[in-house]
């Protein structure tokens, strides 16, 4: 058995030094440990998958990051691993636990993840080996893992047992939530623009030192297509990540970050919305594109007419949101979300549909994740 610092430190003298993901009663002590101490920043997601977006964007802004979860997460982790870090080689340590440990009494919903963990992160091309049990095996470990991402640019994961890491005491703050911020209807009461207008729109309006990260589907295409540059990320997949992913960006730069969602892709992860106006990052603004439809995979229905993405948005603590249907108030909207602290929220509503012969992002997803590291990270 370990104590938590006995990890945190020489991994922290590595580098390692943002936390994320969802608790598990195995890494409870692991967990208060990274809350507390000086050395490593920690954000709690909603869900595994969150988490690992949310360590994504924390890499893309210079950080070396950690994902904490339970191994029944590891199926809410399967998404982004596969769609996001293994297209664009990002890298994060993994330590999942290891429930349902075969030879171990634990509780029916953990049996076949137990059996299957090992073999499932390795599917997902995660190598990985046991979370180091004693203090003097640690540094051997990191190293290890070191190496493994020096060379795939890809996570690496420890699978922890039970009874790895010894206790540590719960210090973490109590919960400051604020008033509900100010909500703005900019709507005309007819959609006139489509979101290949509403992106021009925001090339036109946010600062150009503006970070922005566009979701799957036809929503990074169009952006490709407009404008290719160093400050954008275009999504190949992950759906429902872009959100968490600009929440790690945010969380570590000065830079104005602009996430470019669809309402598909919100409503997949809205539990992303809650840890934003949590954790609260002054410079993010999320748009979501609602055009009512999977536009990518031939216009089937969302639920969107039933949400209203901007009060949900505000009841989950972002400092301003507004709901707009035409490019007049899209830009006001946009104009109030730069000038005063988010995050913000514009549901902009707009036309489905997009311009024929759409084309793809022709730059490799890995050098788009550097690229735009570079473009984060500069000066």
């Amino acid at each position: 058995m370990i104590s938590a610092d006995d990890f945190i430190v020489p991994a922290q003298k590595r580098g390692y030094d943002f936390y994320t993901g969802v608790p598990c009663s195995f890494l409870t002590p692991f967990i208060n440990r990274a809350i507390s101490s000086e050395k490593t920043d920690y954000v709690g997601a909603a869900s595994e998958g969150e988490a690992v977006a949310i360590a994504a964007g924390a890499w893309l802004a210079g950080r070396k990051t950690v994902v904490m979860c339970q191994n029944s997460g590891l199926g809410n982790c399967v998404n982004p691993i596969t769609s996001l870090n293994f297209p664009f080689r990002i890298p994060t340590l993994l330590i999942s636990t290891w429930r349902g440990q075969p030879g171990l009494k634990d509780e029916p919903q953990h049996e076949l993840m137990g059996q299957i963990t090992q073999s499932l992160m390795e599917l997902m091309r995660v190598q990985c080996m046991a979370f180091p049990p004693a203090s003097d095996e640690i540094a051997d470990a990191l190293d290890i893992a070191e190496k493994n991402i020096k060379e795939s640019n890809l996570p690496f994961g420890f699978i922890m047992e039970k009874g790895s890491v010894g206790s540590e005491e719960l210090k973490q703050l109590p919960a400051n939530p604020k008033p509900m911020g100010p909500y703005e209807d900019f709507r005309s009461g007819a959609i006139v623009a489509n979101r290949y207008q509403t992106l021009e729109k925001v090339l036109e309006s946010v600062s150009d030192e503006a970070a922005l990260i566009a979701t799957t589907g036809k929503c990074g295409r169009e952006l490709f297509t407009i404008a290719d540059r160093p400050q954008h990320i275009y999504q190949v997949g992950s759906m429902g990540g872009a959100s968490g992913m600009g929440l790690g960006v945010a969380l570590n730069t000065d830079k104005p970050v602009v996430v470019l969602d669809g309402d598909g892709a919100a409503l997949m992860k809205m539990g992303s919305l809650a840890t934003i106006g949590a954790y609260a990052p002054g410079n993010l603004t999320h748009v979501v594109l609602d055009n009512g439809v999977h536009d990518s995979t031939g216009g089937q229905a969302t639920v969107s007419p039933h949400i209203d993405f901007a009060q949900v948005a505000l009841a989950c603590g972002y400092r301003f949101a507004a709901t707009t249907d035409n490019l007049a108030g899209f830009g006001e909207a946009l104009a109030i979300a730069s000038e005063n602290d988010g995050p913000s929220l514009i549901h902009a509503k707009i036309k489905p549909g997009s311009i024929d012969n759409l084309g793809r992002p022709t730059v490799a997803p890995k050098e788009i994740a550097r690229r735009f590291q570079a473009f984060i990270t500069k000066g």
